[in-house]
């Protein structure tokens, strides 16, 4: 795909998302916060940590003004089929979501007739284009959890589908907020020449290795060096990936995926006039209330382009791996997987 042709892809999907047997009904006592009309959020998949850390700040009573009265009103456990650290998390996690004041649904279709907007949680990413597609057709506003997808071209499938359908999408690990990071994005120690980041990074098999939980430190390097990444390459083992991005302008952003040792989140940035430290990770809130602020205005924090070419970084780094950490250039990954993801989305609109 020529440069030109890329670039085209990613505006036309960008503008689009921008210009787009269980039972219960338990309401505890503790949670009688009443929200307010147009401000029901539904959740499909109860089988990760963040749906319920989510419900649990929205939810509670002494939520503050950054929620504006949005509250998780609805859910739809189900999640994975198969990755059984998933699997097995939905019955505890659909009880807690219970706790909160969370109906308990029994179908997607369910789910969006009782609410306005969307997080999609399931952990399992090669369900999102399916779930994803549900939620567009119903015209709702929709947050999908990381990752988007399980391959690069069902993140373009649904990045797609968002601009035919005139849907909002947006996605977004929560170390994208970081302490210092947002704050270099727009300029705070001038241009940044360089960056290494790194966070855990354990492996599931059903997805390429850094789209299970590598994509969190990734994301942290696209918000410091943003878009423009030419190749990727890589020295991988058992118990770390290092990867190696260049970037226009000669300018080199790394990550380093821990999977032995003290595991953490991170990194340090070079800048014209600063090397900076960023701070230490403080949990979901700060990307909690971007979402909100995304239902309210419908416009996405992230660009479609940046996430897609997040996902082109590490389905390069896959491939660099397989070719013994030989460099991979990012925009021959992304013409194959566009031409997938035509397919894809010609499937679900015939």
């Amino acid at each position: 795909m020529s440069r030109i042709r890329r670039r085209d892809f990613i505006k036309t999907a960008s503008a689009g998302a921008v210009g787009m047997s269980f039972a219960g009904n338990a309401f505890s006592g503790a949670f009688q916060k009443k929200e307010q009309p147009g401000k029901r959020i539904g959740i499909i998949g109860l089988d990760t940590s963040h749906a319920t850390a989510f419900t649990k700040a929205l939810n509670d009573p002494s939520a503050g003004p950054e929620f504006a009265g949005f509250r998780v009103t609805a859910a739809y456990p189900r999640g994975s089929n198969d990755i059984k650290s998933s699997v097995d998390r939905i019955p505890g996690y659909t009880e807690e979501a219970k706790k909160s004041g969370v109906e308990i649904v029994n179908s997607v279709e369910e789910l969006l007739k009782r609410t306005d907007f969307i997080l999609l949680e399931t952990n399992d990413g090669r369900l999102h284009l399916d779930q994803a597609v549900q939620v567009m057709r119903a015209g709702k506003t929709m947050f999908i959890d990381k990752p988007v997808a399980a391959s690069l071209a069902d993140t373009i499938a649904i990045y797609k589908l968002a601009a035919r359908y005139k849907v909002p999408v947006f996605s977004a690990s929560s170390l994208r907020y970081i302490p210092g990071a947002g704050e270099v994005a727009k300029g705070s120690i001038g241009q940044v020449l360089g960056a290494d980041t790194y966070s855990p990074a354990t492996l599931e098999k059903t997805h390429p290795d850094l789209f299970w939980y590598g994509i969190h430190g990734v994301e942290t390097l696209f918000t410091v060096m943003g878009t423009g990444c030419l190749s990727v390459s890589g020295t991988f083992t058992d118990d770390w990936d290092h990867v190696t991005g260049l970037w226009t302008g000669n300018r080199i952003g790394t990550f380093r995926g821990i999977r032995k040792g003290k595991s953490d989140y991170g990194g340090i940035v070079f800048g014209e006039k600063e090397i900076l430290t960023l701070g230490k990770y403080s949990g979901y809130n700060a990307l909690l209330a971007e979402i909100i602020k995304f239902f309210l205005s419908g416009i996405p924090p992230v660009s479609s382009e940046e996430t897609i070419e997040i996902f082109a970084f590490m389905q390069a780094a896959s491939e660099s791996k397989k070719l013994g950490g030989a460099p991979v250039l990012v925009k021959s990954v992304l013409k194959e997987a566009e031409f997938e993801a035509d397919i894809k989305v010609n499937g679900y609109t015939i």
